[in-house]
This record gives C-alpha cells, structure tokens and sequence, in this order.
C-alpha cells in the first residue's frame, strides 16, 4: 500500500497546534475478541473468556488526586485487523489531566504535580466540564517534530500543548470499564472546542491502514512510533496487552533508550 496515501502529520502554529487527521467516528464498539489477530501477536494478547467480564463484574472507584495510566507492551511488529485502531506515537510527557470543573490538576507518569508547569493545558482544561483525561504533553522543535529535550530542558513550557488519546471519567462517571472506541468517541465531542491547549490526537482506523503501513509512515516522517490498541479494551492501570507500542529505531527516543539502557514508555 502506498503510504502517500496516508494522512500527513506536520506541525503549525510555532509549536502550538497541530495539522491533524479528524478523528473517524466508529458507531459499534467491538463486543468480543471474536477476531484473532496476526499470529506474531498472539503471544501479547491474552484470550477472554466469554462471560467473564460478567461473571467478575464489580464497582470501580475512581480515587480522588492522581490515577496511575495505563501503558503499552512493547511489540516486535505493528498488528494488523480491522479490531485495532492506530496511534501516532510523539516523543513527550504523560499526563493525567483532571478538572472537576472548578480546578485543574496535571500529574506526571509517576504522579507527580506538574500543574504550573504547562499554563496553556491548564487553561483548555479549566474551559471543561469535570472530567479525567490521559495524554502525551508535547512540545515542538523547529523542524515540527515533538522533542523531549525541550520538555526536559522546560524551554517552551508555556507552549506546551497535550495531545489527548483516553477519556476516564466524564461528568463523575467512570468510564475505564467501556470500550475504547467508546472513550475515544464521547472524546472528540468533549474537545471539539476546548481549544489549543489539548487537541484529540490523531489516529487511524484498522479498517483503512493496516499497523505495519500505518508505522512505515510514522518511521519517514521521522516520528518517535505507533502505538496499536484494541478497539474493544478497558482502561487498566500499569502494562495492557491490548496497547502495543513499537518504536522507530531511528528516532530520538529509540536512542536516548540505548544510550540509557532502558525505555522511556509512552
């Protein structure tokens, strides 16, 4: 397949704003794992069994202050089927965003209050009605790619936007326990016009692009990776074998991983 074909992801708006693809909207979340995927996934994808959900059904609490995200497996090679959707993957910050429409709260991956560092979230945040979001705080260089030496070196903070890809609560309801598709969805509505401080991210459907293609386009923009997820998956703290991330073994992160011996997950 022809990658051209793909939309193109640039930057605008002196590191801003972003020239994103709108988001498709998917009217029937997947409700089983009915479709296998590719074979070199199935040692990351656990099978379910029918009923079980059900079965083991019990009242989440959603905790007040910081919720630890949920974070993607590393993956030899991108999946392919029409049960997954595909995310750009930028080279930034995590951030669990909350507002109870009254406050805002920034937290960083491990929790740490990053509220005053990135003033421009902050004010698209407190423009929202009460909700918790997970995204990636994204700061731009002059060749229009995410750079995390910025981030690091907080040399554009005020310009620092977050690119938003999961809804967890919405209005006091906790939404970890919908398909994603669904999160992803009542998302886009809730950000429509939140402003340039957070932005949907941009992300492609199974049913166009298959994972590999999706990351040869990633590779020759010169962006950090792809991260694949199950349409259907719930939102679960620490490591998901529905969310699989694989990174451009060219990219910044790719090298700032082999210098440092260790990843640094999205």
């Amino acid at each position: 397949m022809d990658t051209n074909m793909l939309p193109q992801y640039r930057w605008r708006g002196g590191g801003a704003m972003t020239e994103k693809r709108e988001s498709g909207v998917i009217t029937d979340a997947l409700k089983s794992y009915g479709t296998e995927p590719d074979t070199a996934m199935l040692a990351y994808i656990p099978k379910r069994r029918a009923g079980a959900a059900a079965a083991n059904a019990r009242d989440l609490t959603l905790q007040a202050g910081f919720i630890p995200p949920c974070l993607p497996m590393t993956a030899p090679a991108a999946p392919s089927g029409t049960q997954w959707l595909h995310e750009i993957k930028h080279d930034g910050f995590r951030i669990i965003a909350r507002t109870d429409g009254r406050r805002v709260a920034l937290y960083g991956r491990s929790g740490d209050d990053l509220t005053f560092r990135y003033p421009l979230i902050v004010e698209a945040l407190a423009r929202l009605p009460s909700c918790t979001i997970d995204g990636e705080a994204i700061a731009c260089g002059e060749n229009g790619i995410a750079s995390f030496d910025l981030l690091q070196r907080r040399a554009q903070d005020e310009r620092v936007f977050l690119y938003a890809f999961d809804l967890i609560e919405l209005a006091g309801v906790d939404r970890r326990r919908d398909a994603l598709a669904d999160r992803k969805a009542d998302l886009g509505r809730l950000l429509a016009n939140a402003g340039p401080g957070v932005l949907a991210t941009a992300w492609v459907d199974g049913n166009e692009y298959d994972g590999p293609t999706v990351f040869q386009h990633a590779c020759s923009n010169g962006l950090e990776g792809v991260v694949s997820k199950r349409k259907d998956s719930r939102y679960m703290a620490g490591r998901s074998p529905y969310w699989l991330k694989m990174t451009n073994p060219a990219s910044a992160a790719a090298r700032r991983a082999a210098g440092e011996g260790s990843d640094i997950p999205r």
